[in-house]
């Protein structure tokens, strides 16, 4: 393959880069609504224990 050739020899293609980017400008923040809970408002711990008690 034909790699390409800098305009001159002695610069290198990655001899300039680019500027840095902040670490807030890279972390995406999105608003969320709060989840629903898996429970349902009930103790499923005592209603685990009150069916398997015996």
């Amino acid at each position: 393959m034909d790699e390409p050739t800098p305009a001159r020899p002695d610069e290198h293609p990655f001899a300039h880069l680019p500027e840095p980017i902040r670490l807030e400008d890279m972390v995406e923040s999105v608003a969320v609504s709060p989840a629903p809970d898996p429970e349902m408002g009930r103790d499923t711990e005592t209603e685990f224990l009150l069916r398997n008690s015996g």
